[in-house]
């Protein structure tokens, strides 16, 4: 591996912290109010944290996990961790206090930071299970019971004491011993397919990963701001919104919660987001939405300016090629009247997304560049750091998730599964040398996910082996690729499509309410809820011609035969979604297994097959 220009993550936040003193690192909300904390104010922070824990007892090697939704504090505290040689062990927000007890009883954690008061008390709900467990520090104030203490992270940092000049240089004597093969996290994997595991990187592996992917977006300039809004949690976020962010000085603003993003991006008007493909399936469904309800002439010139804007992109940026004067004019015109206005929805300054967790629909990727944001689509797991490959300025190719970062190595397996070599690749899941020798092969990491790679390079994912399906025909079938054609439709927000072993595909639909309560309107279909609107013959025979419509563009294998339309969207809180947005697939199936199995015999919701592609 070439040489690091720093050799961990805390020597890197010291380095920025000299060169970008007085320029903003983070800033967020309280009562209203934007904070902000330049770069030398957020490091002092961090040491003050590191301090605090020391002197709480924690050892170098000691795992401390963060148990909090996105903020400031949750920075604070795991720069604070690694600063004082502590290895951080982050658990999703939206976990149960029983998920929560398992990460911590698994790691063997000692120290927990939360959120709120609503985090405490799941420790609370589980305390006799929390054996290790000897101080919680909060990042709001509030008393605890006996049987649980509770600290908050204002006085474990004792912020009102300041460094002394010894003090900090004994904290910095602490950083400078971070070594690069040195643990910097273990992160528990959201689990789609079974219990989680402990993913354990290294300071390397996040330094290299951060490093790279700017190279490959040729740098940032510290005037960029993020947004973070997905969870630290999850690596995504932590590597390319939050790592990558502080390595070139920029300013990163934490949005409040999930459900304020939109107004959060009106407050902070940030140049880049990091997403995953979720967030653009609904602002695509949105913005049609929108058109639909808006006046004939509108939604004429919309469609005009898709049209005209998809040539131009495709000109200008993914096939370059010679743009006509007329093609220059129009699209500079129909960019004023149109794409403009949607870009203000973002703030009017966002630059580019970054996109990963997931593939991203083609049509989506191409549509987000003709309104004017680019959305850069990466690939990568918690074990890779996660980045391995990105669609790079400006070498883009749809439906691909660009091409390998530098001293990255990837091939093929016999059965198309991708493997790889790496900077990036973690060292082994935490406590489970079984595990980690079943996904390693001759040195070559085993991915779970079928690829193809084309002449140039560029890595296009079909879907992860474990989720192909295959046919009693004996037909294999990518159900993300179905999955992606259904929920273009306007009327379907989500689909889990299933198969295994039977004779035709099936799937569970979530309906687009606002959609549907329109159609219930102008149809006068009488309902009491949600459950008998989607019940009824009339929404279940339009659903079943949107079907046929999406299985014309499909081959005869890979048509939807039959449907059930459920009356809410797939959540975290139902168990079928992790808390990175992906389907917990065997999850919902044994959630809806009767229902499921029910399609292969009732055939009263059937979608009609095109002429001509019986199978």
């Amino acid at each position: 591996m070439n040489k690091l220009p720093y050799k961990s993550i805390p020597a890197m936040l010291r380095n920025s912290a000299a060169k970008h003193a007085q320029r903003p690192a983070i800033s967020y909300k309280k009562s209203g109010e934007i904070i902000t904390l330049s770069y030398a104010e957020f490091y002092q922070r961090v040491l003050m944290a590191a301090r605090g824990l020391r002197r709480a007892g924690m050892s170098p090697g000691d795992r401390v996990a963060i148990f909090s939704e996105n903020r400031a504090g949750w920075a604070i505290s795991d720069l604070g961790v690694q600063s004082a040689r502590g290895i951080t062990v982050p658990i999703y927000a939206t976990n149960t206090a029983e998920q929560a007890a398992y990460v911590i009883n698994h790691s063997g954690a000692r120290i927990v930071f939360v959120s709120t008061r609503q985090q405490y008390e799941k420790l609370l709900a589980v305390r006799d299970q929390l054996k290790n467990v000897d101080l919680v520090v909060s990042y709001e104030s509030f008393i605890g019971l006996r049987e649980l203490p509770v600290y908050s992270l204002y006085q474990l940092s004792e912020v009102s004491y300041p460094l002394t000049d010894k003090e900090q240089q004994e904290i910095e004597g602490w950083i400078d011993m971070v070594e690069p093969q040195d643990l910097i996290t273990v992160i528990y994997t959201s689990g789609t397919t079974g219990t989680p595991k402990g993913v354990m990187l290294s300071q390397s592996n996040m330094v290299f990963n951060a490093y790279a992917g700017l190279k490959k977006l040729e740098g940032l300039d510290p005037s960029e701001i993020f947004l973070s809004f997905l969870p630290l949690s999850h690596v995504l976020e932590r590597t390319a919104g939050y790592h990558g962010a502080l390595m070139s000085g920029c300013h990163i603003a934490f949005a409040e919660s999930v459900d304020k993003v939109v107004e959060n991006i009106l407050d902070f008007r940030p140049t880049i987001m990091v997403s995953v493909p979720r967030l653009f399936e609904k602002i695509y469904s949105r913005i049609y939405e929108n058109v639909h309800q808006s006046s004939a002439l509108k939604r004429k010139l919309f469609h005009r300016a898709v049209r005209r804007g998809r040539e131009y992109t495709l000109l200008r940026y993914i096939e370059p090629g010679p743009i006509s004067f007329l093609l220059r004019l129009e699209h500079k015109i129909l960019d004023r009247l149109v794409f403009s206005k949607i870009r203000a929805r973002f703030g009017g300054r966002l630059r580019y997304f970054i996109s990963g967790g997931a593939p991203l629909d083609k049509t989506i990727n191409e549509f987000m560049w003709t309104i004017g944001i680019p959305t850069f689509e990466g690939y990568g797991l918690t074990e890779t750091s996660p980045a391995v490959t990105l669609n790079a300025p400006w070498r883009v190719r749809f439906g691909s998730v660009g091409t390998l970062l530098e001293e990255t190595e990837a091939k093929l397996a016999e059965d198309g599964e991708l493997l790889l070599k790496g900077p990036q690749i973690m060292s082994g899941y935490y406590n489970d040398p079984q595990a980690t020798a079943e996904t390693f092969e001759d040195g070559w990491f085993k991915t779970g996910d079928i690829a193809k790679i084309d002449e140039d390079g560029y890595i296009f994912i079909i879907d992860r082996k474990k989720e192909i399906i295959v046919t009693a025909g004996g037909k294999n079938i990518a159900p993300q690729a179905v999955e992606n054609e259904l929920r273009l439709d306007k009327f379907i927000s989500q689909a889990y499509v299933f198969g295994d072993r039977k004779p035709y595909l099936v799937a569970l639909l979530t309906p687009n309410i606002d959609r549907i309560f329109e159609f219930a309107k102008a149809q006068k279909i009488p309902y009491l809820d949600t459950n008998e609107l989607v019940n009824s013959s009339r929404t279940l025979e339009l659903y079943s011609e949107r079907v046929a419509e999406v299985n014309k563009r499909l081959p005869p294998y890979e048509t939807i035969k039959n449907f059930v339309l459920l009356p809410h969207e797939f959540s975290i809180e139902g168990g079928e979604l992790t808390p990175t947005l992906k389907m917990k697939r065997k999850a919902i199936y044994e959630k809806y297994r009767d229902k499921i199995e029910g399609l292969y015999h009732d055939q009263s919701v059937t979608a009609p097959t095109p002429k001509g592609e019986e199978s």
